[in-house]
């Protein structure tokens, strides 16, 4: 006769500890029916459920595990599990699953029992806790920090409406971002990342600093706020505001290239997605020749924007291609989609303004970043307190991934 039981190991964690218990087992025939390992700060837990030999054949085993965890240092504990516990825990296989990413510039107690209450509170367990970020200095700036928790939550019930809402609460109540994904193979298997370009990719808007070359700069700024908050019409404010740069030299275009910031992170972000093999693009209603610039500095796969007219070295008002609005990006992303056969549930879209939300709803992941508050709150995701490379723990890219030699080398050359 067969039982079931679950060992529980804890102590310092050194090289060699797993493979002693494990010979142990070994040496009872004992069947390994789940397994899971955790280490923080060089203490190891861990836990095993097994099928071992009814009682008598049993007493050798668990004497040999004592002893064994008493040569090693280590803390054990043995747990008798019935049929009936065993049976739900198998048939829980089918339980609803997402995941919570956290970010911050640090994480505090504080934070992690507020979202951990409301996970509890809508009947989801915690499955996994994982650290995806690198460890933290305590002399480090705290300016420059990045920390990030990926939580694995199960439950009976799909309550991931409620829970969302109420994360989503916590975002404006700690000043960190929460991430709220269903755990899918999706999830681990993006392929395709879209950017806006302007107040996304780098830290200006063009046509505003365009506009200020030109002395029409608050004009064009107030035209422009009003547009990324969903208050005008896109085609119409764009005609207006690039009407008010007609005159603009078309050397200037260029003076502009070098002189505004990509956005934090960028660098990072892009020069990892490309090493691991995704696509990318910039999807903008800015301006081509801006994009073109960034295509060539970072290595973007694919670009679409609005061309300027030029006639006579100068602007001439208007633009000399389709309008690249809101409804222009979506299909331009589903096409891009399409020609690499790639699902758009592979897909990620980041953007900041009212017209990235259409790219940002039919993406399976949709990232509103440092966006305005309609954008923000109609996006799936939002990343507002940390730069664009934050975007790899919401993918699962862990820092210690790209910090191995191996990594730093491909992304290199």
């Amino acid at each position: 006769m067969k039982k079931i039981v679950l060992i529980n190991i804890s102590g310092s964690d050194r090289p060699g500890l797993t493979s002693s218990l494990a010979e142990t087992l070994a040496a009872h025939g004992a069947r390994i029916l789940d397994i899971g390992q955790a280490v923080v700060h060089e203490t190891l837990t861990l836990g095993m459920l097994m099928e071992v030999a009814g009682n008598d054949e049993f007493t050798p085993l668990k004497k040999d595990l004592i002893v064994k965890a008493h040569e090693l240092e280590l803390k054990i504990k043995l747990t008798p599990v019935s049929e009936e516990s065993f049976d739900h825990w198998v048939r829980s296989q089918a339980k609803f699953r997402f995941v919570v990413s956290v970010l911050g510039r640090t994480i505090t107690s504080g934070q992690l029992a507020a979202i951990s209450s409301a996970i509890s509170s809508h009947a989801f367990n915690i499955d996994r806790i994982e650290r995806l970020s690198g460890r933290l200095s305590l002399t480090g700036r705290l300016e420059n920090a990045k920390a990030c928790i990926e939580l694995e939550l199960s439950g009976e019930k799909d309550a991931s409406a409620g829970l969302r809402a109420a994360l989503i609460e916590m975002t404006h109540k700690f000043g960190i971002d929460i991430a709220f994904q269903r755990e899918s193979i999706y999830r681990r298997n993006r392929r395709l990342v879209a950017f806006d370009m302007d107040s996304t990719l780098i830290q200006a808007e063009v046509i505003d600093e365009l506009a200020k070359l030109h002395g029409v700069g608050d004009q064009v700024s107030a035209i422009t706020a009003a547009a990324m908050r969903g208050e005008l019409d896109f085609k119409q404010s764009l005609a207006r505001r690039v009407g008010l740069l007609r005159g603009v030299r078309a050397e200037q275009l260029q003076d502009l290239v070098g002189s505004i910031a990509l956005a934090e992170g960028a660098e990072r972000l892009i020069s990892t997605l490309k090493v691991l093999g995704y696509k990318t693009a910039i999807l903008s209603g800015g301006f081509h020749f801006f994009g073109k610039h960034l295509q060539a500095r970072l290595g973007i796969d694919y670009v679409f924007a609005n061309e300027l007219e030029i006639a006579g070295g100068e602007l001439t008002g208007r633009l000399a291609s389709e309008i690249v609005d809101g409804k222009k990006k979506a299909e331009l992303l589903a096409s891009i989609a399409r020609k690499e056969n790639i699902s758009l549930d592979q897909v990620v879209a980041v953007g900041d303004g009212a017209n990235d939300l259409p790219m940002l709803d039919i993406a399976g992941m949709g990232i509103a970043y440092h966006a305005k508050p309609l954008v923000r709150e109609s996006a799936s995701h939002a990343v507002s307190h940390l730069g664009l490379d934050s975007i790899l723990y919401l993918l699962g890219v862990r820092d210690r991934d790209l910090d191995r030699a191996e990594f730093r080398s491909r992304a290199a050359h």
